[in-house]
């Protein structure tokens, strides 16, 4: 996969946290990991190619981009002030598509609710975390890609 054309999760979270004030909305630091998650997981279900650079790790609370979770900690369960440092990228139209759609679905979802999504048996999360591989483990674009092709196609 190229994934040069890839982003940093904190690019992909200002551009949820954008999205949000443009609505009139806020986003907790739970509710922007999983909506970056989940857009990078559809980026590899419908066009088989990342939309996050790093790796999406198994957390004991789900699946977390390591970078992001430093970036939002300090905010715990209020809502994030953005932009977030480090994180100002272009996005290309398919990508700005993916995170829209993503946004439209799942933005008004509460973190926990998010969170369920994301634990779901069969999920990414759920099947590395299942193997018992422990805290941090590396949840593979092939493992994401796949599943959520199966997703979209729902």
């Amino acid at each position: 996969m190229d994934n040069l054309k890839s982003h940093s999760a904190i690019a992909v979270a200002n551009r949820f946290l954008d999205l949000a004030k443009n609505a009139g909305d806020t986003l907790t630091p739970l509710q922007l990991i999983k909506l970056v998650y989940l857009s990078h997981g559809f980026m590899l279900g419908l066009y088989g190619r990342p939309l996050v650079k790093e790796e999406a790790e198994a957390w004991t609370y789900g699946p977390v981009f390591r970078s992001l979770y430093r970036a939002v900690k300090k905010f715990k369960s209020n809502p994030v002030a953005g932009p977030l440092p480090g994180g100002n990228e272009t996005f290309d139209e398919l990508e700005e598509d993916v995170i829209k759609q993503v946004y439209e679905k799942y933005g008004q979802q509460s973190g926990v609710a998010l969170s369920r999504i994301t634990h779901q048996p069969g999920s990414p999360w759920s099947n590395v975390w299942a193997e018992g591989r422990g805290h941090s483990s590396t949840i593979s674009n092939d493992l994401l890609e796949e599943y959520y092709r199966q997703q979209a196609a729902a």
